[in-house]
């Protein structure tokens, strides 16, 4: 960053030019590194020594039960899914089938058995876009590259992006927040506008 002032007197030191670029490369260097952890088979960071709170090896284990949700989820296994994730209470939801934010969310057996009739025959992986971390607060955007039978509709693609904030709580890591939407390939300014208007795509 440059400053002028329209002259010397006063004018503040100018930032070192390759400050921007060396915090990309850590930053590119941050989530290749997270990626290759990622990539480990599971049995081989569990051989790993303890890590520390707030240790990438801790982000590592969160971003794989977040797949394990996903994939469990679109398996129509609730049961599966209900044990590897810890709602909280002032959780907020912005689903991929758009309308209004919903706060909290029912774990009932008879919601669950709801969902396990909605989802099923899929599987989903996750693609980390990026990660934003402090000691209690995760910050997860990403792409669940998943397919699976929805609705009683064929098995298709049903690839969203997410984006996932989780708190720290009690040693665990909560889910508060979770916005996806299926818009993973590019639609064009007719059809977001479309969207956006309220239309409704599905009428001829």
């Amino acid at each position: 960053m440059k400053w002028d002032l329209g002259s010397t007197a006063g004018r503040l030191p100018a930032q070192p030019e390759w400050k921007d670029t060396e915090m990309f490369k850590l930053n590119r260097w941050r989530r290749l590194a997270l990626k290759a952890a990622l990539a480990m088979p599971l049995s081989a960071s569990a051989a790993q020594e303890p890590t520390s709170a707030g240790s990438e090896q801790e982000l590592v284990d969160l971003v794989r039960k977040t797949e394990a949700q996903a994939s469990a989820f679109m398996r129509g296994d609730m049961d599966k899914w209900s044990g590897l994730v810890r709602i909280a209470g002032d959780f907020t939801l912005m689903q991929p089938f758009g309308g209004e934010a919903s706060r909290g969310f029912d774990m009932s057996p008879e919601r669950l058995a709801r969902l396990a009739s909605y989802f099923g025959n899929g599987d989903a992986k996750l693609e980390l876009v990026q990660s934003y971390t402090s000691d209690d607060l995760v910050v997860l955007a990403m792409i669940e590259r998943q397919h699976g039978e929805v609705g009683g509709l064929p098995n298709q693609d049903w690839s969203l992006r997410v984006t996932q904030v989780y708190r720290r709580q009690g040693g665990q890591w909560w889910l508060v927040h979770r916005h996806a939407d299926p818009l993973v390939r590019h639609v064009g300014l007719e059809t977001a506008a479309s969207l956006a208007r309220g239309a409704n795509l599905d009428k001829k």
